[in-house]
């Protein structure tokens, strides 16, 4: 049997470890319309799927990539957890050659199926496996990749540490590490800005919560997530909250018109930079450098 990255698109092995009940893959990504990867790459309200939560992560995330990778192009990007194929779609219109894996065939195939929509020189650039990410350090010899994303896959794990592991294994010296993660260190303000003041006060100090799709979930504190990255060998370069404003707001609440989702997510953007706001976003967009 050829190896998993030899596998023809419409192939692809069953669920892995994070594959989720009611989800499918441990990633978050879900595919926006097709538009170009710019600034305001999240394209017309109606458009767009995933919710307002999904619009946002998705934009916050490709603008805060867009500046860790500024003038480089043509790089090894590894996708794990890719979902529908967000990143791995955009990452691969902006000229450089990714790899996405998911271990949901279901999954997989929405992102094989944007993957076809694409041109033909952006199809080159893309390889889609079904497996495991624990997986990556058997398939992938030591540093293969540039850049490698693990954009939700740890919020479904006991033990991030092997899996944390394996990437740093596979990336190369210089190399970006980016990883997407609920906060745990704003667990309450979900359920207190939304009036559960019982959710609230179990949410403190606590790692544990229920995700949207009622699965178990596990959120990460960056102090912890920055002594794992030191100790893999790919420190803490940068960090980014995401989701300061909108995280309680309604998943299908949308800006009226263009012009008020781009001040949205402009705002957003800049929360996401500074203190005190980015400490009590929803997510963490953590960056290492190796």
């Amino acid at each position: 049997m050829p190896p998993p990255w030899a596998l023809p698109l419409q192939q692809q092995d069953g669920p892995g470890l994070y594959a989720l009940p009611g989800q499918g893959a441990g990633g978050h990504d879900r595919l926006p319309a097709r538009g170009g990867g710019g600034r305001h790459a999240a394209g017309p309200w109606p458009s767009r799927q995933g919710g307002l939560h999904g619009l946002v992560r998705d934009d916050l995330v490709t603008r805060q990539l867009g500046e860790q990778l500024v003038g480089r192009v043509g790089l090894r990007v590894l996708d794990v957890g890719c979902g529908q194929g967000v990143q791995t779609v955009r990452l691969a219109r902006a000229g450089h050659l990714v790899t996405g894996v998911d271990p949901d065939p279901v999954t997989l195939g929405a992102a094989q199926a944007a993957v076809a929509a694409e041109p033909p020189e952006v199809q080159e650039r893309v390889r889609l496996i079904g497996g495991d990410g624990h997986s990556c350090g058997r398939w992938f010899p030591p540093r293969s990749f540039d850049v490698v994303l693990c954009h939700g896959a740890l919020t479904y794990l006991a033990d991030p540490d092997p899996l944390l592991a394996a990437l740093a294994r596979v990336l190369d010296l210089g190399g970006v590490l980016s990883l997407l993660v609920r906060n745990a260190d704003a667990l309450a303000m979900h359920p207190g800005l939304t009036g559960d003041w019982r959710g609230a006060l179990s949410a403190f100090d606590s790692y544990r919560y229920t995700d949207r799709h009622g699965v178990p979930a596990r959120a990460h504190r960056l102090a912890e997530l920055t002594t794992t990255l030191a100790g893999i060998s790919v420190p803490l370069r940068d960090w980014y909250g995401v989701r300061v404003f909108t995280d309680a707001a309604p998943d299908d609440a949308a800006p009226v018109d263009g012009r008020q989702l781009a001040q949205l997510l402009d705002a957003e953007e800049r929360a996401g930079r500074q203190d005190p706001y980015r400490q009590i976003a929803a997510l963490l967009h953590v960056v290492g450098a190796k």
